[in-house]
């Protein structure tokens, strides 16, 4: 099968998401600049999982410039990771609105839940195309994504110590995957 439906699908839903977002932050009630302190964790909330969906975005993107088809497998895989993308909209609001050890351990859960998602979809391409496939190659043992999960399940459990620190490693597993997979991109350019 071709893949141009599972790109097009995958970059509306994700266009969704992020409007989804969007929509949840309200302006402050006054017109001074003070007004925004008490909106400050929605705001950083916001941020970080736009940066997050962006990553998924543009690594999808990528992923997908390794592959030649699809096959059912991967429509379900990739339809798993965006059941787990479209509960960002909602963990970012929950953390936003209170900042505390339940709801930012559920943002961790559904980041962990995505991040496993794509490493089951990036498997089932593997999987499809072959071991000696572009994408394996590429992909290789999927360090990255596990090292993710890892650090994920850290934030998660350090999010009942202190939700800040638990943040902070949600904010190293962005850094870590900001730049588009370059494993991909090398191969692609040979």
């Amino acid at each position: 099968m071709s893949k141009g439906r599972l790109e097009a699908f995958s970059d509306g839903v994700l266009a969704i998401i992020i409007t989804i977002m969007v929509l949840e932050l309200r302006p402050p009630e006054s017109g001074d600049l003070a007004a925004l302190a008490p909106l400050a964790p929605k705001l950083l909330s916001y941020v970080l999982s736009f940066i997050y969906l962006g990553i998924y975005w543009n690594n999808h993107h990528h992923l997908l410039q390794a592959v030649k088809g699809v096959n059912g497998g991967i429509l379900w895989a990739n339809m798993h990771l965006l059941f787990w993308l479209s509960l960002i909209p909602f963990v970012t609001s929950w953390m936003g609105e209170h900042f505390s050890t339940t709801p930012v351990a559920f943002y961790g859960i559904v980041l962990w839940l995505a991040g496993l998602a794509y490493y089951i979809l990036v498997h089932a391409l593997i999987n499809h195309h072959g071991r000696d496939s572009l994408i394996a190659e590429a992909i290789g043992r999927d360090e990255k994504g596990l090292r993710s999960l890892y650090v994920y399940s850290a934030a998660i459990l350090l999010s009942f110590v202190s939700p800040w620190l638990a943040t902070g490693l949600y904010v190293v597993v962005a850094i870590m995957w900001l730049i588009p997979d370059r494993r991909i991109e090398n191969k692609l350019a040979k």
